[in-house]
């Protein structure tokens, strides 16, 4: 019974490292060490401001522009929040 406890337990923590590692490998390499890393996307001027950020017309969290679905001129989250009302 033990054994597999410890097993399990093992077994997560494997899964969870294995999750980090591969998050950590898809995001973009800084210059330097320290360096804080640049946000690419539209809207980014010369000044590394970032890119516009919206809010949902329903469930009104801030999003990147460039990611909204757009439907009778309001800004949502997803495909599922345009069948919502607006709040």
């Amino acid at each position: 019974m033990m054994m597999r406890l410890l097993f399990w337990i093992a077994l997560g923590i494997l899964v969870v490292f294995a999750i980090r590692s591969k998050l950590r490998g898809s995001l973009p390499r800084q210059s330097g060490p320290g360096a804080p890393r640049d946000v690419q996307g539209e809207g980014e001027g010369e000044g590394g401001q970032g890119e516009r950020m919206v809010s949902c017309a329903h469930c009104h969290l801030y999003f990147p522009a460039s990611e909204a679905v757009r439907a009778d001129g309001l800004d949502y989250c997803s495909p599922a929040h345009v069948r919502l009302p607006a709040r």
